[in-house]
């Protein structure tokens, strides 16, 4: 009896043993997790505080590099962190600023001139100003610019502002869309952009009395209206925006949007500082550019929905080009008889400048 009662407590305590050097066994992850230096020692060995240092600044060897892709970049890279407070501090305070500083003096002008009403009553007689050609890649670029302006804005802003409000599920759902519309519109306006610019280029010369266009701030200084062709100086000012800061987004919108042809993470961080400055700069701009021609300025939105333009309104704004072409002139009862018939009057090209 005793030689048994022996043998259980025997094997009861290699048991006990066994569990025991088990339990320390499984312990080891757990002491490593709770421990964050016993954590990275069990990662990669031989981490210390200088170390991590040497990954910061670069002077590590390959085992604490990015291999994606041949990339040279260490684990942290500093490069980024650069980039994170330019975007934070610069570009997205620049954009609220130029935004929202283009609408204010919006709403003070209006407050204080009100709408550019014409001088003389409608004539009812008509110019013919944009072809419908025209009229379809003006409309069809502005589209594109508003969609990819609205996306974009989204992209940089709307998290502040939408995800607070709706929740996760419609913010994931509103980025998401905005960076598919942005990805791939963006290159359809890049070329027609080019094509709107290289069909309108010849109205846009710079002459000399641009300058005095500018001198009367365009008719709101002094008396009478500054000369103009068959684009005032304004205009051309918009137009060279678009073929200089315009292209530049563009450009590196395509470097954003292509970036299988092999250029460095650097290269795509300085194009995306680059392309969000272009891109908001243009789109407080335009928001003056759609002002002047919508509820700024009578009888400008006519011409851009119907073609046609009225004689007063030509002698007003752009009298060298209203001189050249006043001859051509048609009564608005014989377009609104074209129109039944052909469907669009103003398909032919407008009087050249």
């Amino acid at each position: 009896m005793s030689m048994t009662n022996s043998g259980a407590s025997l094997w009861r305590m290699m048991l006990l043993a066994l569990l025991l050097l088990a339990g320390l066994g499984l312990t080891q992850p757990a002491l490593a997790q709770a421990d964050p230096d016993r954590e990275a020692a069990t990662a990669v060995g031989g981490v210390s505080p200088d170390t991590w240092r040497q990954v910061r600044s670069g002077e590590t060897g390959p085992n604490f590099r990015d291999s994606r892709n041949d990339s040279r970049y260490n684990l942290v890279n500093a490069a980024g962190q650069t980039w994170r407070e330019i975007r934070n501090h610069w570009v997205t305070p620049f954009g609220l600023i130029a935004i929202g500083g283009m609408l204010a003096m919006i709403v003070i002008f209006y407050l204080i001139f009100g709408r550019k009403t014409l001088d003389e009553r409608p004539t009812g007689r008509k110019l013919l100003r944009w072809s419908l050609v025209d009229r379809s890649l003006h409309w069809t670029v502005a589209s594109l610019f508003i969609i990819l302006a609205i996306s974009g804005l989204n992209i940089l802003y709307g998290k502040l502002i939408f995800r607070s409000l709706f929740g996760d599920a419609v913010w994931g759902a509103m980025i998401s869309a905005s960076k598919v519309a942005h990805n791939y519109l963006g290159p359809l306006f890049g070329i027609l952009l080019i094509i709107i610019l290289a069909r309108f280029l010849k109205h846009n010369l710079p002459k000399r009395h641009d300058l005095e266009w500018f001198k009367k701030g365009g008719g709101l200084v002094g008396k009478g209206h500054p000369d103009a062709g068959f684009a005032n100086a304004g205009e051309k000012v918009w137009y060279w925006l678009l073929a200089s800061v315009g292209l530049v987004v563009v450009i590196s919108g395509f470097v954003l949007d292509f970036p299988n042809y092999g250029q460095a993470r650097d290269t795509m961080m300085w194009a995306n500082v680059i392309h969000a400055i272009g891109a908001l700069g243009l789109t407080a701009v335009a928001v003056g550019h759609i002002y002047i021609g919508t509820l700024g300025t009578e009888g400008s939105l006519e011409g851009m929905t119907t073609g046609y333009v009225d004689e007063s309104w030509a002698k007003e704004h752009h009298n060298l080009w209203y001189d050249e072409v006043k001859d051509q002139a048609v009564d608005e009862q014989q377009i609104e008889r074209d129109t039944s018939s052909s469907g669009d009057p103003a398909s032919g090209r407008p009087g050249e400048a």
